[in-house]
């Protein structure tokens, strides 16, 4: 196995897993402290990514950009919790999924009208188009090592707001008892609005993060909404720690399995069997992983503590 190609790809699977903590910590916190099933988390995504790349070329600076566009991408957020989940928080699962899919076509087709059908290119800052050399065979892109610092940074600071901060402390009580945080004279619809607003500009930030390679474009975060959701099962469903275990673990299988489950499978079957078998088994991990944990665990690998 060539080790070079081995270190690319895991830091390919890092950046994919920081990314999907992003989206996937926002969804958990909703999920868990709100238990509102939010599907429209991916359109956030994706406004976070269009919005962006409009003050990118507004601005002329990408970085200013996302500064600009995190509180946007936040009030956004806010204003969906307070028109379309706040009506829906005493009905059931279902509804919300109804709700929040047709929210996710309004918000498509307004992104199309907007923006039009084609998507953004977003133009990356000079110092950071280049690559960091390492090796005679190993070049890594700047970017990528930028995307894993930000996602790294804004784990950490995730984690202080939610372990240091009294709204980290609300959060944390939201989700082991909401009733009791309600009972004790707590602003729950404040404490929701906030919630929703966090998670939105969070999602917002790794569709951000990701429009310099992958462009800003209609339907962006229906992929990555999936996987968001196997991430929060797998890591338990309001736990910020197990969704950022799980978010890492996932990325990093799912980028090392498409690289690699083909050499493996050939160690015990014949080239032509391995390489038609690994593509689709690779596809397949993720979810397998899900099952097992469902199976084994149902509440995921890190619940929250609740009494």
């Amino acid at each position: 196995m060539d080790t070079s190609l081995l270190v690319i790809q895991t830091l390919n699977g890092l950046q994919l897993g920081l990314l999907l903590f992003l989206v996937a910590s926002g969804l958990t916190l909703v999920f868990g402290i709100l238990d509102f099933v939010n599907l429209a988390h991916a359109s956030l995504y994706m406004l976070g990514a269009f919005i962006c790349a409009s003050l990118t070329y507004l601005v002329g600076n990408f970085f200013l950009a996302v500064l600009i566009a995190l509180p946007l991408t936040a009030a956004l957020g806010w204003a969906v919790e307070r028109f379309v989940a706040r009506p829906l928080y005493a009905r059931d699962h279902l509804d919300h999924v109804l709700a929040t899919f047709g929210l996710i076509l309004v918000l498509d087709t307004a992104a199309h009208l907007i923006w039009g059908p084609e998507g953004i290119a977003v133009p990356l800052p000079p110092a950071f188009q280049g690559q960091v050399t390492l090796s005679e065979t190993l070049v890594i892109p700047t970017y990528r090592l930028v995307i894993i610092a930000a996602g790294l940074a804004a784990a950490g600071g995730l984690y202080w707001m939610v372990t240091h901060t009294r709204l980290g402390m609300l959060i944390r009580a939201g989700a082991s008892n909401r009733t009791m945080v309600a009972a004790l004279g707590i602003n729950i619809e404040l404490l929701f609005g906030l919630v929703f607003a966090l998670g939105a500009a969070l999602a917002g930030l790794a569709g951000m993060l990701i429009a310099p390679i992958t462009e800003a474009s209609i339907g962006m975060g229906n992929q990555v909404i999936i996987t968001a959701f196997v991430v929060i099962i797998v890591g338990g469903i309001g736990s910020m720690k197990g969704a950022f275990i799980a978010a890492l673990l996932i990325g990093l299988i799912d980028t090392l399995g498409r690289s690699f489950l083909d050499d493996i499978f050939k160690l015990v079957m014949s080239p032509v069997a391995a390489e038609n078998s690994a593509p689709a088994i690779s596809a397949m991990l993720i979810y397998i992983i899900m099952a097992c944990v469902l199976a084994l665990k149902p509440q995921g690998l890190f619940p929250p503590k609740v009494r």
